[in-house]
């Protein structure tokens, strides 16, 4: 409720989870297979500072590789990449069926 007991029409934007970010950042390098950090940094929606620290830990944990060709380097989803995004999915449908 708003002010003076009325409805509230405008809904704030909420901020991303931790696992929505990770979730967001694996879909993109799925999608693209193999991706450039500026077009992976710009699908994150993330800053530089953050987007480092996430793919750093995404990297060493296994969930997406870098790849060097011709002094290029690509971003592309592991096996444990595909694996999380396809659990994540369960997980939605589980939340959603509860109207959550």
């Amino acid at each position: 409720m708003g002010l003076f007991g009325q409805p509230r029409l405008i809904k704030m934007a909420k901020k991303r989870e931790r696992l929505e970010v990770i979730r967001d950042i694996l879909k993109a390098t799925k999608e693209k297979r193999n991706i450039k950090p500026t077009r992976l940094l710009y699908a994150s929606n993330l800053s530089p500072q953050m987007f480092k620290e996430y793919v750093d830990e995404l990297v060493e944990k296994k969930f997406i590789n870098i790849d060097v060709v011709s002094d290029k380097k690509t971003f592309s989803l592991t096996k444990k990449g595909f694996e999380f995004l396809n659990e994540y999915k369960v997980l939605e449908r589980f939340v959603e069926s509860f109207g959550l």
